[in-house]
């Protein structure tokens, strides 16, 4: 007898006794507790056969163990890119002016929301200078980058009418 034969007998003789009021679980002297349990399932079962008892049966319990499958996620600039391309299009700017951002944004920070530079202490996708005055789109602007490609786009319209128009700037200046 495998082991989850002598599992699922030895539950079943347990919820046998259980049911029927008797001392289930405990060997007898010089037996294993699952004969011991599978006798007293069937002696109970047998003793009450005739007063409509409650019948356990053994074939019902199985024992199955599937893995869990492994999850997923995207690398954060790819789920950043995602975002920002969704309010790209809400604001009704082509997918050209997707790209002209996505070339702005890997150019300055490639996407990175933790990215600062040293140099002159911008900070983020959009390389906000100072990096705080994000904190007026929300104070989560640290560690969000939700939060960066809002205040970001709420720049580019704002300065330069566009992503591409942004991109424009920077290639001739080489900042926006």
């Amino acid at each position: 007898m495998d082991s989850n034969s002598v599992l699922r007998s030895t539950v079943a003789a347990v919820i046998a006794a259980a049911l029927t009021g008797g001392v289930g679980g405990v060997a007898r002297a010089g037996e294993s507790a699952s004969e011991s349990a599978r006798e007293s399932a069937t002696e109970s079962a047998g003793a009450s056969a005739g007063q409509n008892a409650r019948v356990t049966h053994l074939g019902v319990w199985k024992m199955r163990a599937t893995p869990e499958a492994p999850r997923f996620r995207a690398p954060a600039k790819v789920l950043s890119k995602a975002y920002a391309f969704r309010l790209v299009t809400r604001r009704t700017w082509s997918g050209e002016q997707f790209q002209c951002l996505d070339s702005l944004w890997t150019r300055e920070s490639n996407w990175d929301h933790r990215a600062y530079n040293s140099g002159s202490g911008a900070y983020g996708i959009p390389q906000a200078l100072p990096g705080d005055k994000m904190g007026y789109v929300a104070r989560d602007w640290r560690f969000n980058p939700q939060t960066q490609i809002r205040w970001g786009l709420r720049y580019i319209k704002g300065r330069y009418g566009s992503p591409c128009g942004a991109w424009g700037h920077f290639r001739s200046h080489n900042w926006y």
